[in-house]
């Protein structure tokens, strides 16, 4: 694809998600709480393993995010973004709704559906993958990004998400539930 706009257009797209990304995993990593923050937040969501699910997030980020910039396995650099917005739209963002003002999935998704676009595009002519010739893209290129995403995400929910269980019904909520309206 010789296309300047579009080369451009890519490169932008590409550094903006993947700066983003490493923004991101720097503030899991150094940011507020830093990674111990992180780790309590993690586990807050019913993650298992708090500490880990941090440093794999503040890796998975970082790494991610660097491979975007330079264009470097683009399928893979954009599964595991996906990957780590469905787990944040999944557990965090959910049951908030859409708007992001209200700690909704808006965010989440639209760098989601970016990557799938990267991953099914192509990195572009600025890249290390155009340099190496490494070219999988198209319906081959987004399903490697998605499929990677889901059977990671999904990995990762079976093996380690364990939510709190619900507080259980006192003995007076349960016979007012009992009791028949009239």
């Amino acid at each position: 694809m010789s296309n300047p706009p579009v080369v451009t257009a890519l490169l932008l797209v590409r550094v903006v998600v993947g700066v983003t990304m490493m923004m991101h995993g720097y503030n899991h990593w150094r940011g507020g709480g830093k990674i111990a923050g992180t780790a309590r937040w993690f586990s807050g969501l019913g993650l298992r393993y708090g500490l880990i699910q941090a440093w794999m997030s503040v890796l998975t980020e970082l790494g991610a995010g660097f491979m975007l910039v330079i264009g470097l396995l683009t399928p893979l650099a954009c599964a595991a973004v996906i990957s780590v917005m469905l787990i944040a739209g999944l557990l965090a963002h959910r049951k908030n709704g859409f708007f992001v003002f209200k700690d909704g999935y808006e965010y989440v998704l639209l760098l989601g559906v970016v990557s799938v676009l990267l991953a099914t595009i192509g990195p572009g002519r600025i890249s290390v993958d155009d340099a190496a010739d490494i070219s999988v893209t198209g319906w081959a290129g987004g399903g490697i990004a998605l499929g990677v995403a889901v059977v990671a995400v999904a990995g990762l929910l079976a093996t380690c998400y364990r939510p709190a269980p619900k507080p259980a019904a006192s003995a007076a909520d349960s016979a007012a539930d009992a009791t028949p309206a009239g």
